[in-house]
C-alpha cells in the first residue's frame, strides 16, 4: 500500500498543502513579518537624545518625512539613479545574455562561469577594485588624459555609483535574462527571415516580444538591488551621493535616529511594493 493511501480519509488536500506550508509560513513570519511589524511601530514612535526611543505614538516622522523637501529630493533620486541603472545595466547584458543564450556547448559553460565568476567575489572588493581604476590617477583618467581629452572626476559623485552599481548588477541581469529567454525558439527567428524580414525587423518584431518576461524579471530585480544597495553608493559617493540606503544607515548608526530610520525603511518597503505592482501589471499584459 502506498504511503498516500495510508493517510487518513479525512486529511483533505487543502490540509495537506497547509502542513507542508506551514514551516515556511513560520520561517517567513518570524524571520520577516515580525521585524517589518516592528519597523513600522517604531516609525510612529519618538526619538530621544542619546539614540533612546520614546514609546508613545506620533505621526510626526511621517510628517516630516513628507514635508521635508531633502527627503522627498532623497525618495526622487534615489528611484531615478536606480531606474536609471537598470536601464544601463539591461542595456549592456542584453546582447551577452542573447549571445550566451545562442551558444552551445563547453564555449557556452565557459561564458556562463565567467557571467557568474564576480558573483563570487564580495560587493566590498569589487568596490574597492571600482575605486582603484576611477580615482583621478587611475587608469581610466590616465587613458582619457593620454589621449588630450578634459579629464572627467569619476570618483566621490553619481558617476562613480553609477558606473558601480551597473557592474555589480550586470551578472543579476543577465542570468534573469537568461531564464525569461526560454520562449525564444531559433525556428520562429527563421520563419521571419524566410518571410524576408531584416535583421533589425526580426529583433523588433520576433526576438524583443518573446524576451520580454525576461525583461521585466531583470529589470524588477535589477531595481530592487540598485534601491536597497549600500556599500558602493557609500564607497564610491564619498559621503556625496545621498540615497535612500545610506540615509537610513546615517540615521540608525550615525544620529542614532531609529524611528526616522524605520521610517525610511518602511518607505523603502513601499517603494518595492510599488515595483513589484508594476512587475505584475506587465506580466499580465504580455499575457
Amino acid at each position: 500500500m502506498s504511503a498516500a493511501a495510508t493517510l487518513p480519509r479525512q486529511l483533505r488536500n487543502g490540509e495537506l498543502a497547509v502542513m507542508l506550508l506551514l514551516p515556511i509560513a513560520l520561517i517567513n513570519a518570524i524571520g520577516f513579518i515580525l521585524p517589518v511589524l516592528n519597523l513600522a511601530r517604531y516609525s510612529f514612535n519618538k526619538s530621544r537624545i542619546g539614540g533612546g526611543i520614546e514609546n508613545v505614538f506620533t505621526w510626526d516622522n511621517w510628517a516630516g518625512l513628507l514635508s521635508d523637501p531633502f527627503y522627498l529630493e532623497l525618495v526622487f533620486n534615489s528611484v531615478w539613479i536606480s531606474l536609471a541603472i537598470t536601464l544601463t545595466t539591461l542595456v549592456v547584458s542584453y546582447p551577452i545574455a542573447l549571445y550566451l543564450h545562442r551558444s552551445t556547448g563547453s564555449w557556452r559553460t565557459f561564458l556562463t562561469v565567467l557571467v557568474i565568476s564576480p558573483l563570487l567575489t564580495s560587493a566590498v572588493v569589487r568596490t574597492y577594485g571600482w575605486i582603484a581604476i576611477l580615482v583621478d590617477d587611475g587608469p581610466v583618467v590616465s587613458a582619457i588624459k593620454a589621449v588630450g581629452l578634459p579629464a572627467p572626476s569619476l570618483m566621490f559623485n553619481i558617476k562613480g555609483v553609477f558606473i558601480g552599481l551597473t557592474e555589480i548588477l550586470m551578472p543579476y541581469m543577465i542570468l534573469a535574462l537568461m531564464a525569461g529567454f526560454g520562449r525564444l525558439d531559433p525556428r520562429v527567428e527563421e520563419a521571419a527571415r524566410t518571410l524576408g524580414a531584416t535583421p533589425s525587423r526580426t529583433f523588433l518584431k520576433v526576438i524583443l516580444p518573446l524576451t520580454l518576461p525576461g525583461i521585466a524579471l531583470g529589470c524588477l530585480l535589477c531595481f530592487v538591488l540598485a534601491v536597497s544597495s549600500f556599500i558602493t553608493p557609500k564607497l564610491m559617493g564619498g559621503g556625496r551621493v545621498f540615497l535612500l540606503a545610506t540615509e537610513i544607515y546615517d540615521q540608525a548608526i550615525v544620529t542614532l535616529n531609529w524611528p526616522l530610520a524605520s521610517t525610511l525603511s518602511i518607505l523603502v518597503l513601499i517603494v518595492f511594493g510599488a515595483a513589484l505592482w508594476a512587475y505584475s501589471a506587465v506580466l499580465r499584459r504580455l499575457d
